[in-house]
């Protein structure tokens, strides 16, 4: 692993391999390493990259949470690729890192060359239900102020959407938990602040243009998350979807066997539009 710092924040990157390029962006709460067990899987040689987003694992946390805003770590993290020589590349995110990985798509639209978006959401339309969210997002942020990481883990993993986690054997459990653990409250608060729903502009006018060739995927048991995952299926042209029955929030955890070969098979088969859309040097 290593520090890479871009635009006064500095992220933990961890670049692997050889091969055309992957980045794997976590979801809130996790860190870089999530995706360790499906990279020896791969079935292709790749250089993977994997970061902790800010707040998160050993990335900076930033007190302003409007540093952590999706929009500026989307910029970010093209930049990184673009530092690293490694762009364009194919871009997987799980939920908080679906958005990220989403919004790079639609705004540094050439650094993205396959999109593979896990349980994502293109942010809350309408200005209500937004700072509803906001309201919710800041109640959980205080939590994490008031009474600390353990506390704060306890109430996250009993919301209703992290309900099929449970169902997970407990070896996978304690590993999950423990990860969250190892988290800053301080780094979460800050996160949830200002790369909550609630906080970060909504794409749904800006789907149309996304270019990359994209798979969505959600657990039918996550009803919202079902919902908000086809309505980005067919706000971006050409998108496929996959709804996995039985499976909640977190295929990759949940249903690794399963959510593996979709991503693999989506990595090998799908030829990306910057091939041909590319300009002249």
């Amino acid at each position: 692993m290593t520090g890479i710092a871009i635009d006064g924040a500095s992220y933990e990157v961890e670049v692997r391999g050889d091969g055309p390029p992957l980045l794997l962006i976590h979801g809130f709460t996790g860190r870089g390493s999530d995706w360790a067990p499906f990279l020896p899987y791969l079935r292709r040689p790749r250089t993977t990259i994997t970061v902790d987003l800010l707040g998160h694992g050993d990335s900076e946390s930033p007190a302003d949470p409007a540093r952590h805003a999706i929009e500026r770590q989307a910029v970010d993290l093209a930049g990184i690729l673009r530092r690293l020589g490694l762009a364009p590349a194919d871009v997987v995110g799980y939920s908080l890192g679906a958005r990220v990985a989403l919004r790079m798509a639609v705004a540094e639209p050439d650094v993205v060359a396959r999109l593979f978006l896990e349980s994502p959401s293109a942010g809350i339309a309408d200005p209500a239900d937004r700072a509803a969210r906001r309201t919710a997002d800041e109640q959980l942020a205080q939590l994490l102020d008031r009474d600390g990481i353990e506390a704060f883990v306890d109430r996250w993993e009993k919301l209703p959407v992290f309900g099929a986690e449970r169902a997970m054997p407990a070896v996978e459990r304690d590993r999950l938990h423990a990860a969250r653990l190892h988290n800053q409250p301080a780094g979460l608060a800050a996160s949830l602040r200002g790369a909550g729903q609630g906080a970060m502009e909504p794409l749904h006018d800006r789907l149309a243009g996304v270019t990359a060739p994209t798979l969505v995927v959600v657990g039918a048991l996550d009803a919202t998350g079902s919902d908000r995952a086809r309505a980005i299926a067919s706000g971006i042209p050409g998108a496929r979807l996959a709804i996995l029955n039985g499976i909640g929030h977190a295929p990759h955890r949940e249903a690794p066997d399963r959510f593996g070969p979709l991503l693999f098979d989506f990595l090998a088969s799908a030829t990306p539009l910057h091939a041909t859309l590319r300009r002249p040097t």
